[in-house]
């Protein structure tokens, strides 16, 4: 079995560090007006993005746990 440092540690830096990044970025869009929640496409592609960032980790998460287990 593959240590901690060599599987999950990548995994949790990927994610928590590019998290900080991802949201910081939704923050930056929202205050700069680029978003407004009252047009349709704008709400759509704003829960297309959210949902992509976590569609991309469960993947992740996913492909190492069969590279652990399978």
């Amino acid at each position: 079995m593959p240590p901690f440092y060599n599987t999950w540690l990548p995994f949790i830096y990927l994610y928590g560090v590019g998290g900080i990044f991802f949201v910081s970025g939704l923050i930056i869009i929202k205050k700069s007006g680029a978003y407004n929640p009252n047009v349709k496409r704008h709400r759509f592609w704003w829960k297309i993005t959210i949902l992509g960032f976590f569609y991309f980790m469960l993947i992740h998460a996913a492909l190492i746990l069969a590279a652990l287990y399978l």
